[in-house]
């Protein structure tokens, strides 16, 4: 079993993704869908969690060695953010989705100097949208983005071209379709429903369900 399945295989074992093709989750956006995902529920595990956190832990040291800082996205990026900041002995950052309307008005928390190179950490990416959100702040900074890495992804098509489009290096821990393809080997969804699911991922706006 590779990496990506193996982690796939231990959000399932957490609970954290759960597959719903007959009666689909609404999210915040209206789009109707059959995977609601939710990395924070790992952090409820210790040894799922560590596991995790050495998997990304691993690709920071492989693919980002130049790096000099991490940053979570707020707020679930920054636990898995911190940890392996923690791990690898790097200074650690997070990003707020706007500035703070109080106090010093911040929107990039920690210590950092113009020009240190910084990989973003997210649990979970989707349209893209909030990721780059944050790489613009911290670019608006000073800083230089590296690259990115998160634990899972849904493979949505605008999310690869808009990281493209930008040159961001984007590395997931595992996907989408990684996930249903362990999910029909372990039975969770029948081979029909396997399908139907990777319809969704090709127009999730517009989705309305199986």
């Amino acid at each position: 079993m590779n990496d990506a399945k193996v982690v796939a295989e231990k959000l399932l074992q957490a609970n954290a993704v759960k597959l719903s093709p007959e009666n689909p989750f609404t999210w915040a956006s209206g789009w109707k869908s059959p995977i609601y995902c939710d990395n924070r529920s790992v952090l409820s595990y210790p040894f799922i969690r560590d596991f995790i956190k050495s998997e990304m832990c691993n690709v920071l040291f492989e693919q980002f060695g130049e790096a000099d800082a991490l940053a979570g996205v707020a707020t679930a990026g920054i636990a898995w953010g911190a940890m392996a900041a923690d791990q690898l002995k790097l200074p650690f950052l997070y990003v707020r989705p706007k500035p703070k309307d109080h106090g010093l008005g911040n929107q990039i928390e920690g210590r950092y100097e113009p020009g240190q190179k910084i990989v973003v950490i997210e649990d979970l990416v989707s349209t893209g949208k909030s990721s780059l959100q944050a790489v613009d702040a911290l670019i608006a900074a000073g800083l230089e983005i590296v690259g990115m890495v998160s634990i899972f992804t849904y493979d949505f098509s605008v999310a690869k071209e808009a990281f493209e489009a930008r040159g961001l290096k984007y590395h997931p821990l595992t996907t989408y379709p990684t996930l249903l393809e362990l999910a029909q080997e372990k039975g969770i969804i029948r081979p029909e429903q396997a399908g139907q699911l990777l319809q969704w991922r090709e127009d999730p706006a517009n989705w309305t369900g199986v």
